[in-house]
Parts: C-alpha cells; structure tokens; sequence
C-alpha cells in the first residue's frame, strides 16, 4: 500500500473528488480526517473508510486548527494535506459583487492558506510531508464571467509555489492540481445550467462541453483522485512547486484551430 501508516486531511471530503480521494488514500493504508461543511456527507465518508469526520467551514481559521489538531490527536501525526474543498460564483469583473468575491476568495484562497499555515508545524514534525492544493484549469485558462472564481483558483499556484520554496529545505512538498471537468456535483450543476440552455440532457450538456477537449470526455472523481494519491505519496518524491494538469488535454488545445475540427456536438 501505498500510503501506509500515513495520516491525511481531505477537505471538502463529502462528495465528488474530495470524497474519492479519502477512500482511495483509506484503500491505500492512509489514516483520513475528512472535513467539509455538510456534517452527514462527511460523517458518512469517514465511517465507510474508518476515518475520523471534523465538519466545518474550510474558511475558519478555528476549524482549520481543530481538524489539525484532530488528525495528531486521533493518528498521531500528519503526513498529507489535501486541500480540495470549494466554491463558485459567477460574474464579470464589473458585475460581481462585493460579497460573492469575498466568500470565494475565502474559500477557495485564504481557506487552503490557514489549513496550511496550521498543518506546517505538524508536517515538520514528521520530518516532511505533501500538500496538494485543488485548483482547476481556470488557474491556467479564463471561462465567462467568472472572475473570482478564476481569480481564487489561480492564487493557489503562487501559494503552492511559495510554500514549496519556503518550506522545501525542512521536507515539505508543495504541488497544485489543475482538473477539467469532472463528473461531480459541482459539474453536474455547471451541466445542467448549460442542458437548461441548449434544451437537452445533462449527459449531452458533459459531451457538449468536452468536445473540442482531445479526450472527449471529462474526468471521474476517482481519476483525479489518483492524480492526488501520486502528488501525495513516494512516487513524487521530487515533485515540488510544480502543477499537474489533469483536464483531457483541454489546454493543450489551441483555440485557433476549433474551427477546423469537425462539429462533434451534432
């Protein structure tokens, strides 16, 4: 196993990659603390993989420092850090409003940032340890109207690479992941809005929005979790600071050339 006689912190551990990820580490020897903010989802996962369930608001600096403090009371120390849970909203830089930036910025930015700053003495306690912070392509490439999402998720690469660079030299990791679309709730809301406006199905609405993705098709929760469980364990042992692209090959796509692919959403 992989994981053996590790312990780890999944936030945002409920449901899609999250709560794939704490089963695949669990599968793997790994001792899990989920956390997220809907208590029976994350209670749930932790019973089905013997972990430990803290719920809260990733964006709590208290709550943050209690799950910490929850995975070296209950396992006896800590080893990984996945910082996977949270939030959209939408809206153009002149359209958004002051409260939907914040709590996204919360969220998706300060959050993992005190989940760090509070796991940093517990990781070098160990001797080391990995941190994989969830972004999204949207740190690599700009939808609509999302300016604070696209804005959150791309801090996450400047954090990872600080942390790897500051931290480094007393055995800590730092990496960020960067999926495409994924089957998970959250895509699932994203596809039904665009089934909504295309008058179709949200099966047809995943199709539609990964045809000019050279795959074709988005990503399950457990794909990107594999890609967690490789940042996370021995197998990247010398991969820090750096940015693991897991999208189909959606940014490897020139845009310039969509219009010469056959229309496939026909």
């Amino acid at each position: 196993m992989r994981l053996a006689d590790k312990v780890a912190i999944v936030t945002g551990g409920g449901t899609g990659i999250g709560g794939a990820t704490a089963r695949l580490f669990a599968r793997e020897g790994a001792r899990v603390v989920v956390t997220g903010r809907r208590a029976e989802r994350i209670s749930a996962v932790a019973s089905e993989i013997d972990g430990f369930a803290v719920p809260g608001d990733a964006a709590d600096p208290t709550h943050v420092a209690e799950v910490v403090r929850t995975a070296v009371d209950r396992f006896g120390g800590l080893d990984i850090v996945i910082a996977n849970a949270g939030t959209g909203s939408g809206g153009a830089a002149g359209e958004t409003d002051d409260e939907s930036w914040t709590r996204t910025l919360e969220v998706n930015l300060t959050g993992p940032l005190f989940l760090v700053r509070a796991a940093l003495p517990a990781l070098i306690r160990r001797g080391g340890g990995s941190i994989v912070l969830v972004s999204s392509v949207a740190a690599l490439v700009s939808s609509t109207d999302s300016a604070a999402y696209v804005t959150s998720k791309t801090g996450l690469l400047g954090l990872a690479r600080s942390v790897s660079v500051d931290y480094g030299p007393r055995g800590i990791r730092a990496n960020t992941l960067c999926p495409g679309w994924v089957e998970t709730p959250m895509g699932d809301e994203s596809m039904d809005e665009l089934a909504l406006w295309r008058r179709t199905t949200r099966e047809e609405a995943y199709r539609i929005a990964t045809a000019h993705v050279p795959l074709r098709r988005p990503a399950s929760a457990d794909e990107i979790a594999s890609c967690c469980l490789f940042l996370a364990g021995d197998e990247s042992s010398i991969v820090t600071g750096a940015t693991l692209v897991a999208d189909g090959g959606a940014t490897a796509a020139g845009v310039g050339t969509i219009a010469f692919e056959p229309d496939v959403t026909r």
